[in-house]
């Protein structure tokens, strides 16, 4: 018998902080992706809570090594919402506008490196804060609001701008979300995380980046009704 040949799936790698770690829970916005490109894609959910683009930048060659055999197909990179912190209210997790910056352009760079280039990057922005609501979490964890929504669009700006010198795509959640006026709080859950609705609005829009980078992956393994049943390995270890 000749030697099986492995299945190589492509992958699509989500890589981000909590909103991304988070996306693959009920109705989350990466299932939502994973259940698009069933039998085409993995979708691999690479989301660290809580980490910042400085943590980010350390992680990501151990994520995806740069020997990486079968690069992905598509990369998102989904940070900010923690970058954006105040310092003085949130040292910890806080990064310089500069620096997040810096940070982002460091990541694309890597990736080319590991033969991601940057037409398969689509950077997300982080979306608005609620800061009513956000306030209230914070001060059943014993500190006062340590995030502005008006800071949080500094960030937001400054990645769209990162995203054009770097040639890649980005979803801009922070404008998209309050476009025209509209209610945000609806894409919230606790005014900073997002909600049914708002998974199905980052699912929605990054579909359409994501769609023509994922058109031409064929469907993986012969479909049930095309199986010779007599002699299903005709049909299953052939190419």
């Amino acid at each position: 018998m000749s030697k099986i040949k492995n299945i190589i799936w492509p992958q699509v790698i989500l890589f981000g902080d909590s909103i991304t770690q988070f996306s693959f829970q009920l109705s989350g916005w990466g299932s939502e992706i994973a259940n698009k490109l069933a039998r085409k894609c993995d979708v691999v959910n690479r989301g660290l809570s809580g980490y910042n683009t400085r943590w980010a930048k350390v992680v990501l060659p151990r994520i995806l090594p740069p020997t990486a055999s079968n690069p992905p197909v598509a990369v998102t990179i989904f940070f900010g919402a923690n970058d954006c912190s105040l310092e003085d209210k949130n040292p910890q997790q806080h990064v310089p506008c500069e620096e997040f910056t810096q940070n982002l352009k460091d990541m694309v760079k890597y990736l080319a490196s590991a033969g991601v280039p940057n037409d398969k990057v689509i950077f997300i922005t982080p979306p608005p804060l609620h800061e009513a609501s956000w306030e209230k979490e914070c001060i059943l964890k014993g500190c006062s609001l340590n995030r502005l929504n008006s800071v949080t669009g500094q960030y937001a700006q400054a990645c769209v701008q990162t995203a054009g010198e770097c040639g890649v795509d980005v979803l801009d959640l922070w404008s998209l979300m309050q476009k025209d006026g509209q209610d945000f709080t609806v894409y919230l859950a606790d005014g900073l995380h997002l909600s049914v609705k708002g998974n199905q609005f980052v699912a929605e829009h990054l579909w359409r980046l994501l769609e023509s980078r994922v058109a031409d992956l064929p469907f993986i393994l012969p479909y049930w009704g095309d199986v010779d049943a007599k002699n299903p390995e005709n049909s299953l270890l052939s190419d």
